[in-house]
């Protein structure tokens, strides 16, 4: 098994950053692509980012490209996700996601249903 913990949520305005952090524990991450959903009110989970096992790398949804930044230490056993330019549409539930499918270099996911273990989630509040 493996736990993630998610922190760094909160509320900030428009055009500000926040920076998400993802802590494992039970197993090493370094054989799991890692991803970031979120999900808002009324809305099904998307999927923001993934990295993979080695950090070489990385996917985005289009949405949050050039705003957003994964990144990953695995001797740390942590995630990050790096949110600058915030709008108030980026306000959402965000979960860390941990995928252990063994796949092709370069290959990451983008469905919820190809990750194994979730963290809780984090508030993202995103004043206008």
């Amino acid at each position: 098994q493996v736990q993630l913990v998610e922190s760094g949520g909160g509320l900030v305005q428009a055009g500000g950053s926040l920076r998400l952090s993802c802590a494992a524990s039970g197993r090493t991450l370094s054989n799991f692509i890692m991803g970031w959903f979120r999900q808002a009110p009324g809305k099904e989970r998307e999927f923001v980012a993934a990295i993979s096992r080695g950090g070489y790398s990385t996917s985005y949804v289009d949405s949050v490209k050039g705003r957003f930044t994964i990144s990953r230490d695995n001797a740390k056993n942590t995630v990050w996700l790096q949110m600058n330019s915030l709008k108030h549409e980026d306000t959402a539930v965000y979960y860390c996601a941990a995928d252990g499918t063994v796949r092709r270099v370069g290959v990451m996911s983008r469905s919820t249903r190809d990750y194994d273990y979730w963290g809780q989630g984090t508030q993202v509040t995103v004043s206008s």
